[in-house]
Order: C-alpha cells, then sequence, then structure tokens
C-alpha cells in the first residue's frame, strides 16, 4: 500500500516521502480500515511517541496522522461492535503506524460509527480537534453556562472548535489570534476577540477558564487573568504557568467513541463546523504538508475515493 513515513526527525515535514508499506494485519481486537480521507496535526513532529515506542525503542520510518475516517475492511480475532463494510471514524494509537495510508489498522475500541451523511473528508477533520476541545472544557475545564472562557487560536482546528462547543453550552467567549484571524473567529461565534499581536491580555480580567493551545509567554500571560478557582487547560504540554488561586491542567487527547458520536451529531445537524484549510490527495501529500506559508484550519488527505 501507499503510506506516507517519515524518514528523519531533524527534518520533520521536510523529511516525509510517499513509499510503499506492506498493508497492516488486524491483531487481537483490532480491524483493519480502508482510509478514505485523513487529518493531520502539525504537533505530531514533536510527540515521541512519533519517534519511540512504548518500549523506548526507535520506530524505523513511521507512517505518519492520528485520525481518519473510512471502511472496515478485516476484523482481527476477537473484534466486537464492528462489523466489515461499516463506515468508522476515530483516532489511532499514538504508538503505532497511522493513517495517511492506503489502510491502517486500529483497535475497535478507538472508533466511531460515522453516519452515512457525513463525508469522509468532513469527519477526518474532526477526531483530534473536536475531543481536544470536548476533553479540554468539560473533562478537565469542567465548563459551566454562563462563564467565561478565553480561546486562544480560536480561528484555528482546536480553537474553532473550542468557540462552538463553549458558545453551545452557554459561556461567552472571547477568542484570540492574529489580526487576520478576527472575523474568523466572529463567524465561529466568539462573543469578541483580542489580536494578540497588538491588544493586551492584561486588560481582561475574571476569566473562568483559558483554553491554551500556544504555550510560552502567552500562557504566562494566560495565568495572571485567571479568577480565583479559574482554571488554565493547556494541550502543549506540561503547564508552566499556573493561576495564583486557580488550576492548571494538561492533558493528552483520548479516544472516546462516546464522545465522537457526541462531536459527529453536531456536525450532522449543523451546530459544529471543522475547519478544513487544504484538502489535497494522496498522491499530492508531500507538498500538501510541507507548506510555503501559514496556513489556516485542519490540512486534510483524501486517501481513497
Amino acid at each position: 500500500m501507499k503510506a506516507v513515513v517519515a524518514m528523519d526527525q531533524a527534518a520533520e515535514a521536510a523529511g516525509i516521502t510517499l513509499a510503499e508499506r506492506p498493508d497492516p494485519k488486524p491483531a487481537i481486537n483490532d480491524v483493519v480500515v480502508e482510509v478514505h480521507a485523513s487529518g493531520f496535526v502539525p504537533a505530531e513532529w514533536e510527540w515521541p511517541s512519533t519517534w519511540v515506542d512504548r518500549s523506548g525503542h526507535d520506530r524505523n520510518q513511521p507512517v505518519i496522522g492520528h485520525e481518519f475516517a473510512g471502511v472496515v475492511s478485516s476484523l482481527g480475532y476477537g473484534t466486537t461492535g464492528l462489523s466489515l463494510g461499516q463506515r468508522v471514524f476515530g483516532i489511532t494509537d499514538w504508538h503505532r503506524d497511522g493513517t495517511l495510508a492506503e489502510y491502517a489498522a486500529v483497535e475497535a475500541r478507538n472508533l466511531a460509527p460515522l453516519p452515512g451523511n457525513i463525508d469522509f473528508t468532513v469527519a477526518a477533520s474532526t477526531p483530534i480537534s473536536g475531543l481536544t476541545a470536548w476533553q479540554g472544557l468539560f473533562e478537565h475545564g469542567r465548563l459551566r453556562a454562563g462563564q467565561s472562557v478565553l480561546a486562544h487560536g480560536a480561528a484555528g482546528a482546536v480553537g474553532s472548535m473550542v468557540t462552538q462547543l463553549a458558545r453551545e453550552f452557554g459561556a461567552y467567549v472571547i477568542g484570540t489570534g492574529r489580526a487576520a484571524d478576527r472575523q474568523a473567529a466572529l463567524d465561529f461565534g466568539a462573543n469578541e476577540f483580542l489580536d494578540l499581536g497588538h491588544e493586551d491580555l492584561n486588560d481582561i480580567r475574571g476569566v473562568d477558564l483559558v483554553f491554551d493551545v500556544i504555550g510560552g509567554d502567552v500562557q504566562r500571560r494566560s495565568a495572571n487573568i485567571i479568577r480565583p478557582g479559574g482554571t488554565l487547560v493547556s494541550v502543549v504540554g506540561p503547564v508552566q504557568a499556573r493561576p495564583a488561586d486557580g488550576l492548571a491542567v494538561d492533558f493528552v487527547v483520548e479516544s472516546v467513541p462516546g464522545q465522537l458520536v457526541e462531536i459527529v451529531n453536531r456536525v450532522r445537524d449543523g451546530r459544529l463546523r471543522t475547519h478544513i484549510g487544504t484538502v489535497a490527495s494522496l498522491d499530492d501529500a508531500i507538498p500538501a504538508l510541507n507548506p510555503t506559508e501559514r496556513r489556516k484550519g485542519k490540512t486534510v488527505i483524501r486517501v481513497s475515493a
């Protein structure tokens, strides 16, 4: 099968190539999925699991990509709950070969059924962004109606999901980003927008929850604007700045099928929009994953028609 593999950790996206790899075989409780579309998260280059297995051994030319949509093509021994030909979507295990390939082996417990009226490309853009937003807001941030949320990167793949879900659940959302992102963030539902390049975070006070996708100095400044008892949620590694009288949480997103169903149902009925930036075929994946300029939204690779 064709697959996009990483050849050189130091080169990151510049070191990927389209190669022939053996078709995967399903292990116990696995399924093999014929991949129709796969999303990609640039932060994958920074994940240790991209380069080493669970035992700490180097992974040789791993297949990249970890969110996808497709059709079940074979079942491993003991696999239940899914059937041949079923449309599915979800996240693969971080330490296993990924989804930028014609086929991917996945633990059945990581997948959710995909309704027939949801396009594979749209579905492939939702798992990581949608689950990150859902888990950050509701599991770790314990968001309640009437609270205020500062959503960094509100026009991005994750931030746009954070903004929409927070608004749906009754929060007041302040989106942040570059000046050029203002209208997109407002279109996704932000009540107001702060330009991080030209406006001061310190002008905002008493935020209940900060959802951080940036880290560094932005995270440190964000910690100072959280009200007593508020929460800083980070998806960019261990928290380096904590609210003076609040909580700080960092987490790694997990595949939870029940949450995937909640998310895809919202996409289906129009309550939730995904932010897809670039769509390319598998044959054109290498240049698509090596952009020469900043791209907005999620990059999705169409693998099969």
